[in-house]
């Protein structure tokens, strides 16, 4: 049987660890722990479920890459810490969401308590075994599409960003945590047909036309969800929009105003599945580097969610 791969969107796992777990601390009595703890409770928790044979921690190398917002300048300019114009971050931050971009060196918009986890979590992941997997100038929604589209067998996506949901196909399935870990959501063709009135391949178009406020992207003016969804479920895409007679000069003159946003913000909606990634995803029976598992877990005290982890990954 081919290998079964688990993806795991990092930074959006950790920031919902973070909010979503007590705040606790290291043995030193100073050091937050609580992002550390909650995103090994998760990963715990899809191995168990999905018993991958393969797992990714993907990362955000740059969280805000600059050829995204040389096509869109509003892409996640509401998330850069000291506001605009983009502030260069503190070097001594960490890669990643939460800390500053590899390339850019922009700050994104995080306590201070979570951004000092980062560095942590890399450590422990490292010290477990599993392949932590990031490109310079690229989110970790690009690691996530190029890992998932060559994946020899079935893929899992965790994340809890809809705009993963591009990825979806046959072999490709998102695991889907935005109203909690113990209520995700599993995302396919099925569901996306029954929540929005399209599939997989059609997500990109569908989120260029409604927009993203998350990521600061507007979208078309007057084409909200239920517009979007219709058009393409009329006339299969953009392109296919786009040579339809039969639009109405109201719906007409809206897509002919943004023409030039649709084609920009389609490269930026679109995630990257042509980056070359080398590296074993293999996921070990036992942890990597025992003794410094031992000591990170000492130090951090990560207690119970560090033995739930280790259980998982002998027993999926």
């Amino acid at each position: 049987m081919s290998p079964r791969r688990l993806l795991l969107d990092t930074a959006s796992l950790y920031f919902r660890a973070y909010f979503g777990v007590p705040t606790l601390y290291a043995a030193d009595g100073s050091t937050p722990v609580n992002a550390v703890r909650g995103l090994l409770d998760i990963i715990a928790k899809f191995v168990r479920e999905t018993h991958p044979d393969e797992v990714a921690a993907c990362w955000d190398n740059d969280w805000r890459p600059e050829w995204r917002v040389a096509l869109i300048d509003s892409y996640k300019a509401h998330r850069v810490a000291g506001g605009l114009p983009a502030k260069r971050a503190d070097p001594h931050l960490p890669i990643g969401a939460g800390g500053r971009g590899a390339a850019s060196g922009v700050a994104e918009i995080a306590e201070a308590a979570l951004s000092i986890q980062v560095p942590l979590i890399s450590a422990v992941l490292d010290a477990v075994g599993i392949a932590t997997v990031g490109a310079d100038g690229y989110e970790a929604d690009d690691v996530i599409g190029s890992l998932a589209t060559t994946a020899p067998g079935h893929v899992d996506v965790v994340t809890g960003d809809r705009d993963l949901f591009q990825l979806v196909t046959d072999d490709v399935t998102v695991l889907y945590v935005a109203r909690g870990i113990s209520k995700y959501e599993t995302v396919d063709d099925g569901w996306l047909a029954t929540k929005y009135g399209i599939c997989g391949a059609q997500y990109v178009d569908y989120a260029v036309l409604r927009g993203d406020p998350s990521d600061g992207l507007p979208g078309v003016a007057g084409i909200g969800e239920k517009t979007a969804a219709k058009l393409l479920a009329e006339h299969g895409d953009l392109e296919g929009i786009a040579e339809a007679t039969t639009l109405s000069p109201s719906i007409a003159a809206k897509l002919g105003a943004a023409a030039d946003y649709i084609g920009r913000a389609r490269q930026v909606v679109a995630v990257r599945t042509d980056l070359f990634l080398p590296g074993d995803l293999t996921l070990p029976r036992e942890v990597a580097d025992p003794a410094a598992f031992e000591e990170l877990a000492s130090l951090l005290a990560l207690g119970s969610p560090a033995a739930r982890l280790v259980d998982a990954m002998r027993n999926r």
